[in-house]
């Protein structure tokens, strides 16, 4: 069913060592509006989406695990030559305790991952407006990141994810409008 290639989606490269900048990408990670909330939100709600829609849930929902692996190799090449005096001054003093350098699907207030986090609802029209707002919520965090950074080289992959996050709002806006036709369509039986 997969093929791996060992390639990211699109290249990551970091300039420097920037622990505290890993700290802020862990919002995309682990946090309410970041990849991997995003993945298993589309891949769940599926489900209960007509058939005439699936495709684009399926589609954005493994695409978003993409995205999680850019975010991970953000965060692990940012931190990988960090001194723990560096991990202390950006705060993640509690993390190194925790984790050492390892990646833990948390925000970057350390909050940990919920399921809290994944929207559904059962009704295919609220559930992709439910998906507007979280590609749009991510797509606002992207900016912020990239506005936090003077390493041009991250923010070229963080300005693709940003515009990821804008062609899936579209394509979800697309679903609904396919869905609100099919609805006032009259059905013969």
């Amino acid at each position: 069913m997969w093929v791996y290639e060992k390639k990211l989606q699109y290249p990551v490269r970091v300039s420097k060592c920037d622990p505290h900048m890993a700290k802020l990408l862990m919002e995309q990670y682990g946090g309410a509006d970041g990849e991997l909330a995003a993945a298993l939100r589309y891949l769940n709600q599926r489900y209960t989406i007509p058939d005439k829609v699936i495709g684009v849930l399926n589609d954005i929902g493994t695409e978003e695990f993409a995205h999680l692996e850019m975010i991970a190799t953000m965060i692990y090449k940012l931190t990988k030559d960090a001194t723990i005096e560096q991990l202390e001054q950006a705060g993640l003093d509690a993390h190194y305790a925790a984790h050492d350098k390892a990646l833990f699907y948390n925000n970057a207030a350390g909050v940990p991952f919920t399921a809290t986090y994944i929207q559904a609802k059962g009704d295919p029209i609220a559930d992709l407006y439910e998906d507007i707002a979280a590609e749009e919520k991510a797509r606002a965090t992207y900016q912020w990141l990239i506005d936090l950074t003077d390493d041009v080289d991250l923010q070229d992959s963080l300005k693709f994810l940003r515009e990821r996050e804008i062609v899936h709002s579209l394509r979800f806006r697309e679903a609904v409008e396919i869905l609100k036709d099919d609805r006032e369509t009259k059905k013969i039986f």
